[in-house]
């Protein structure tokens, strides 16, 4: 499937090639756009046949919720059903709005400046369509009247290729999924690490994908908040290809064996393949994260697929679930369950983070009047400075000292006005 799109370097070709970008078209320097709560933006309409080769994004000094509530769709050949739709920070593997670099072969998340939360982030995933394509961002709000106002860049380097040959080639797709507390199938054992339950048909699994068509696998992302605590790993990965029973053709033997670890992985590693890239405790309570890219061994489905994983073994752990899927497949592909409401995406994290969150917001409104008054480039400067301390603060998980700090910062800026 990739062979058409993926030439190699030295073969030249009839393809020209081309960036969609947020770039100032008057000249200046304010190439972003600015995302506002209950806004949707449209990135990039292209023309067919063509590839988005290249995605890249970037912010500036936002809420780390902004990952859950900003939800990316593409839709490909004028879809009716978008095939691609993802909260954006989990569609390039930020897990629970808990940023980690990620150095993988598909997607790469590089740091930006020190003094501030920044983050570059880069999907290598080739999107081909043969008609047209869209990309959009929706702000979706949660009604709670701390929606910040964000500066957002962004690069999509694409190929017009009028050679490219259709045969076989599978569209992009990408599906969110989250199931906040999964339910132990056993109460004497629940959140217990071994014990003598069985597991002979994968009911009670969580569920990564379900999809219909001609397809493959390429990418998982899954997330772990280990609200249980101890090692939740002994579930099984169980994939059931086009409609088979129990057994299924890819029975697994642990969560860690999918993404290429050691046994109980406790420390973070990021590689072209596969990653732990988030461990919050080296005791495997609380956020964790792993990616798998099935580059070299495409899991492959002629009529249907159903990807789960058992949380726990046996399914008896108690703990919070989120997942994303990549596959490519031929369309039309099966409506995407409904995506859960913003609140019910946002993580979990104690009531200090949410106040600090509450308190970024004022500080955002604040700059948005000094735009106003000093220009949009001098406000973010000024705030910038302001923040430095609170916002250290939050990447160290340090939400109580961080409110003292940001409220420093609001009698600071409300001194500039």
């Amino acid at each position: 499937m990739f062979e058409n799109y993926q030439r190699p370097l030295y073969v030249l070709d009839e393809a020209t090639t081309y960036r969609v970008s947020s770039w100032d078209r008057n000249g200046n320097n304010i190439d972003f756009l600015i995302l506002l709560p209950g806004e949707s933006h449209t990135l990039a309409e292209l023309k067919g046949p063509g590839c988005i080769k290249h995605f890249y994004c970037a912010m500036v000094n936002h809420s780390r919720l902004l990952y859950r509530k900003l939800i990316l769709r593409v839709w490909w050949d004028d879809e009716k059903s978008p095939s691609v739709e993802v909260p954006l920070g989990d569609f390039f593997c930020i897990s629970n709005c808990s940023v980690r670099f990620v150095n993988s072969l598909m997607m790469v998340i590089n740091p930006g400046s020190s003094n501030m939360y920044t983050h570059g982030l880069n999907c290598y995933l080739p999107m081909p369509f043969a008609k047209s394509a869209r990309v959009e961002l929706e702000y979706q709000a949660s009604g709670e009247g701390d929606e910040p106002a964000t500066a957002f860049w962004y690069h999509l380097d694409s190929e017009h290729c009028p050679d490219m040959s259709w045969d076989n080639v599978g569209y992009l797709h990408a599906q969110w999924r989250r199931e906040k507390l999964t339910k132990s199938t056993d109460s004497q054992y629940k959140n217990v690490q071994l014990w003598p339950g069985t597991n002979l048909n994968g009911s009670e699994n969580y569920v990564i994908l379900e999809a219909k068509g001609k397809g493959q696998i390429v990418g998982l992302h899954l997330q772990v908040d280990n609200i249980a605590g101890g090692w939740y790993g002994e579930g099984n990965d169980q994939i059931f290809i086009d409609g088979e029973k129990w057994p299924p053709s890819y029975p697994g033997t642990g969560t860690e064996e999918i993404f290429g670890g050691g046994a109980c992985p406790n420390t973070e590693y990021s590689g072209p393949y596969t990653g732990f890239h988030l461990i919050s405790s080296p005791a495997f309570s609380g956020k964790n994260a792993m990616y798998r890219w099935y580059i070299n061994d495409l899991i492959k489905f002629q009529r249907s697929i159903k990807m789960t994983i058992e949380h726990g073994h046996a399914n008896n752990f108690e703990n919070d679930y989120a997942s994303v899927a990549y596959w490519y497949q031929i369309e039309p592909h099966a409506v995407f369950p409904e995506l859960l409401p913003v609140r019910e995406r946002l993580p979990r994290f104690p009531e200090a983070f949410f106040e600090a969150e509450r308190k970024v917001a004022q500080i955002n409104e604040l700059q948005s009047k000094l735009m106003n008054e000093k220009g949009p480039l001098n406000a973010m400067q000024i705030v910038f400075a302001l923040r430095l301390v609170a916002d250290k603060l939050m990447r160290e998980d340090k939400y109580e000292d961080a409110c003292i700090e940001y409220d420093k910062v609001i009698t600071g800026l409300t001194a500039w006005l």
